[in-house]
């Protein structure tokens, strides 16, 4: 009877153990998803974090590009304009041949042509910025 009882209490006590063991482990894997859970969080955070600072050197770049191209298209205008002024002067004074001039004018049309497909590349390029900041903000606003 006694061996019973003792045999019984073994066993009680040996099951509760198991319990306890599986108790904590339980415990472990709760924090653990917690601290799993604030990770996520803080890393939705971070990654929204960084968009907005992605959004913001985007807007100053391209303003950057803004000016840029502002400058670069006065520049040009300038230039031509020298261009233009020499070539009549130059007629004025009939130094040069009418070959000579023509072959001038030739240049200064293709130069004019390599500028504006250099504008409409940044324009294009500008678009295509404009677009990816749309998409970031409406990825944002989702969030």
């Amino acid at each position: 009877m006694m061996m019973m009882v003792m045999l019984m209490m073994m066993t009680m006590m040996m099951i509760m153990m198991m319990m306890n063991m599986i108790m904590i482990v339980m415990m472990m894997m709760l924090m653990l998803m917690n601290i799993m859970m604030l990770m996520l969080t803080m890393m939705v955070i971070m990654t929204l974090m960084m968009m907005m600072m992605m959004l913001i050197t985007m807007m100053t770049m391209m303003v950057m590009m803004m000016i840029r191209m502002m400058m670069f298209m006065i520049m040009t205008m300038i230039r031509m304009m020298m261009i233009m002024m020499m070539l009549k002067l130059m007629m004025m004074m009939m130094l040069m041949t009418k070959m000579l001039i023509m072959l001038m004018m030739m240049v200064i049309m293709i130069r004019m042509m390599m500028i504006m497909m250099m504008m409409l590349m940044l324009m294009v390029m500008l678009m295509m910025m404009v677009v990816v900041i749309m998409v970031i903000m409406m990825m944002i606003m989702l969030m």
